[in-house]
């Protein structure tokens, strides 16, 4: 069992509320009032997880830099009031940020029993294939 610092764990509280609220937000035809709450939660909540300086780190690196800019600019284009670029920077983001994460989640889920069934489908395995082998920054 893994244990957790209680600052870990209320960071995991807040990230949980943010993604909650980012797809509940989305659900709702792109709210701006649940949006900005959803990246404020998530962003504070990743910096309880890991604390401060690491989520720094992690977000300012030099060859980093293109993927931070666009998550961070896409928080600030949904706190400004324009949701749906605002979500589409993020989620270009999010995605040149954490794609060194996706081989290890999805050799995570592939162990799951249910969900590892649905990765071997023949449509689904060749897309899962590809975000596995993504593990460089462009």
């Amino acid at each position: 069992m893994i244990s957790l610092t209680d600052s870990q764990k209320i960071g995991m509280g807040l990230t949980g509320f943010g993604v909650f609220f980012l797809f509940f937000g989305m659900m709702l035809f792109f709210d701006k009032a649940l949006l900005a709450i959803g990246n404020i939660l998530f962003v504070s909540g990743l910096s309880f997880v890991i604390g401060l300086e690491r989520t720094f780190r992690f977000f300012f690196q030099r060859h980093k830099f293109k993927a931070t800019s666009f998550f961070l600019g896409g928080v600030l284009v949904v706190l400004i009031g324009w949701p749906i670029v605002g979500v589409v920077l993020e989620i270009y983001g999010f995605f040149l940020l954490f794609r060194g994460f996706f081989p290890v989640a999805v050799g995570f889920i592939r162990r799951v029993p249910v969900l590892g069934s649905l990765l071997s489908l023949p449509g689904i395995s060749t897309l899962v294939d590809k975000i596995g082998e993504s593990n460089t920054m462009v």
